[in-house]
């Protein structure tokens, strides 16, 4: 097997698989071991890595089927030591050489903030037309948060004022600011206090919501019974098969371009939760490949 890009970052399911070549993968993962804005508990920059070492103890089949059969491709992690607007466009240019390059992206960070990279790269490489779902315990709408724009706390704020649709599940933690935008916006939602009471696994996209969507799921909008390995946890989230379901049915009405797993952040000696990153991370390939769309 071609085990290694380096001794931190191994290539994902690297036990199983050899890398595939960039132009014969479906999958492109890419590492964003980015951690500036957090504003609670840290540790999201060791998520990229301990999410692929982790991935070793996978198996080929994920209850379903063999997502790794259309290729993975590992990538070299970000640059994430410059300043915060080079982190975001060298985010943006690895995205971008990936959809280019045909692949579907699969990001992992780091801080929420690394979405806004992804975002830029995806309309950088051509795709104007596309909307986000959003997984997340938080809005991530403000304006700015402690004066900063590029905050974790901003990077759909970013979005909506970029003009992309934005579909939020599972929030369950935001500021009056926040709900203004949703306003002014027109962000639709479904947020924990509805979804997770009625245990509710399928979402029914509005008519005119982007053909194309771009997932991103920050692992805080599961419950910190299920996933506490992240920095701002919230009580009342959604299950793990709750989680997987809501993609699947969003995957089942529109083109995935793309996913990101987001703010994992380890605990140190609990690897079951390193492993559940990484499992969570290969079961949405799985979810995505069996319902591509051309």
């Amino acid at each position: 097997m071609n085990a290694e890009l380096d001794e931190q970052f191994p290539i994902f399911l690297g036990s199983e698989i050899d890398q595939a070549a960039p132009d014969a993968a479906l999958f492109h993962v890419l590492p964003v071991p980015y951690e500036k804005t957090v504003s609670y508990g840290g540790g999201t920059n060791l998520g990229p890595s301990a999410i692929l070492q982790a991935s070793w103890q996978l198996e080929k089949w994920d209850g379903q089927s063999s997502p790794c059969d259309l290729g993975i491709h590992t990538c070299a992690p970000v640059d994430c030591s410059v300043v915060p607007e080079k982190v975001m466009q060298n985010i943006a240019d690895a995205t971008a050489a990936i959809v280019k390059n045909g692949g579907i992206p699969v990001v992992l960070g780091g801080e929420h903030s690394v979405t806004f990279g992804v975002i830029q790269g995806l309309k950088a490489a051509g795709i104007d037309d596309f909307g986000i779902v959003q997984i997340d315990a938080h809005c991530d709408l403000r304006h700015a948060y402690e004066g900063d724009i590029l905050s974790h706390a901003s990077v759909m704020k970013r979005a909506v004022d970029m003009g992309i649709p934005l579909y939020q599940l599972g929030i369950r933690a935001y500021c009056e600011e926040e709900m203004q935008v949703r306003q002014a916006f027109g962000v639709y939602y479904q947020d924990a206090d509805e979804l997770v009471p009625q245990n509710i696994n399928d979402i029914t996209l509005p008519d005119d919501f982007p053909e194309n969507v771009f997932f991103t799921l920050d692992v805080d909008g599961m419950d910190p019974s299920v996933f506490p390995a992240t920095g701002t946890p919230v009580p009342g989230g959604l299950s793990w098969y709750q989680t997987l379901n809501l993609f699947e049915s969003v995957a089942k009405q529109r083109k995935i371009i793309g996913f990101d797993v987001m703010e994992f952040a380890p605990i140190n000696g609990f690897h079951a939760y390193d492993f559940a990153a990484s499992m969570l991370t290969y079961k949405l390939m799985g979810i995505t490949a069996r319902n591509q769309r051309e």
